[in-house]
């Protein structure tokens, strides 16, 4: 492919931030074509196109990833080379947001309601069930377990598609990119409507509104991302036939805690420090 050939997955680790701007290429090209040839269904479609995309690079790192458990025995090196997957997925992923805010933002009323109107209604479902839930006095503590549960379901569902699909794991999150993207591309809108200032003030509250969402958003994404690996070595581990190596399934297993973890500090943050500030 094209696209596949832009970047180069034996180098991806060591210059991490290229990934932004292939998720940002991916993004814009995806959006474009699902809009002009499937308008109906573009919300959708843009997100097989971007994970068609990111395949053959995300395949070929965590192939890498489980070829270095057999080669590294030691725990804490190993952690360290997963770190340097994880930077550059979340670069991926903040380009994919961005170049959908960018989108949600200054594309006209039409066709922003056409392409993100899935995303729209999974936003209103969401707020739906909240207010719902949230009847009478609720504590804190009823709060974040909610949110904890919800987030492991997504975490669960991570792990799943990546151990049957290699790197399913990656439909789930530019899914959830492109909701993100459509809640602070939302908000950006609601607050620029609400000041006088230009482009100054459509910076300003650009980064209110990404901070306001990726506070604790990033925590619960990285939890998202390591569940997903742990869950593509599997598979790869799987068809090579090497699930007998202790290694791969010590490795695995304390990503998985480590993505455990992760999300109960993104449900601490959600419920007792984005309120705060936001």
């Amino acid at each position: 492919m094209v696209l596949e050939a832009l970047f180069n997955p034996f180098t991806i680790k060591k210059k991490p931030w290229q990934m932004f701007t292939a998720g940002f290429l991916y993004s814009i090209i995806a959006l474009a074509m699902s809009y002009v040839v499937f308008t109906e269904i573009a919300g959708i479609l843009m997100i097989f196109l971007i994970v068609i995309a990111t395949l053959p690079i995300l395949y070929s790192t965590i192939k890498g990833e489980e070829e270095l458990d057999l080669e590294i025995k030691k725990e804490s090196v190993l952690l360290k080379e997963h770190t340097k997957v994880l930077v550059f997925l979340m670069f991926l992923f903040l380009g994919i947001t961005t170049a959908f805010v960018l989108s949600y933002v200054f594309l006209p009323s039409a066709m922003v309601d056409s392409v993100f109107s899935l995303q729209q209604n999974a936003i209103n479902s969401v707020n739906v069930n909240i207010n719902a839930e949230v009847t009478g006095n609720i504590t804190k503590i009823d709060l974040f377990s909610r949110i904890f549960v919800n987030n492991l379901k997504v975490l669960f569902f991570c792990l799943i598609f990546s151990l049957l699909y290699g790197t399913g794991a990656i439909f789930i999150l530019t899914w959830n990119a492109s909701v993100i993207a459509t809640a602070i591309g939302n908000l950006v809108k609601i607050k620029a409507a609400e000041s006088i200032g230009g482009i100054t003030s459509y910076f300003s509250v650009a980064i209110f509104s990404f901070m306001r969402y990726m506070t604790h958003g990033v925590f619960e994404i990285v939890a998202y991302f390591v569940a997903g690996l742990a869950g593509g070595i599997i598979s790869i581990a799987l068809i090579k036939h090497n699930m007998e190596e202790r290694s791969v399934l010590v490795d695995a297993l304390d990503l998985v805690l480590i993505s455990l973890g992760l999300i109960i500090v993104a449900g601490v943050i959600e419920v007792y420090v984005t309120p705060l500030f936001f």
